[in-house]
């Protein structure tokens, strides 16, 4: 999975929506691989804007179609990437993934493990990520982060801390 977030200014979120939806989600999805893209709005947080693109593997993110895509943005990309702030990148492993279906709201936990607490993180994680019990929750998620596939790219220098962060995807409905 790829995680990004963004923070644009207010003058330009007319274009950089525009811009999301008739070329850039058009252009990632295209690639092999890519499987879909979901993109939240945040109601009381930063970053703003938080999207999702979900791929058949890990490898996805490292190949050579997705870095041709990477290397060669668009005018129009290049343009409205230049304007993001607060940018975060994570290219993610979904360690783990209980319930079914995609919820139209997200909650999101940004957590940092110590290398050494990583397995007993994960092993608490994996008995209290259950949606099964939960009223108004779709599904649960835990995507550890890739270090060497995250953060800034020559594309995208902007793209912030959390190379090593985890997320945990919290799915439910409006």
């Amino acid at each position: 999975m790829l995680l990004t977030s963004m923070d644009i200014d207010a003058a330009d979120e007319a274009d950089f929506n525009r811009w999301y939806d008739r070329e850039h989600l058009i252009e990632r999805v295209a690639i092999d691989g890519f499987l879909e893209a979901r993109r939240y709005v945040a109601h009381a947080a930063r970053p703003k804007y938080l999207f999702l693109y979900s791929t058949s593997s890990i490898e996805v993110l490292d190949s050579p179609a997705y870095r041709q895509r990477l290397a060669n943005p668009t005018d129009w990309s290049r343009k409205t990437m230049a304007r993001f702030k607060n940018m975060i990148r994570v290219v993610a492993r979904i360690t783990i993934s209980r319930g079914t279906g995609r919820g139209a709201a997200l909650g999101l936990v940004r957590l940092r493990p110590q290398a050494a607490d990583a397995t007993q993180l994960r092993d608490a994680l994996r008995q209290k990520l259950d949606p099964g019990s939960l009223d108004g929750i779709i599904s649960m998620h835990l995507i550890e982060s890739d270090a060497t596939l995250s953060g800034p790219t020559a594309e995208i220098p902007s793209a912030g801390a959390g190379a090593t962060d985890w997320f945990v995807l919290i799915e439910g409905p409006m």
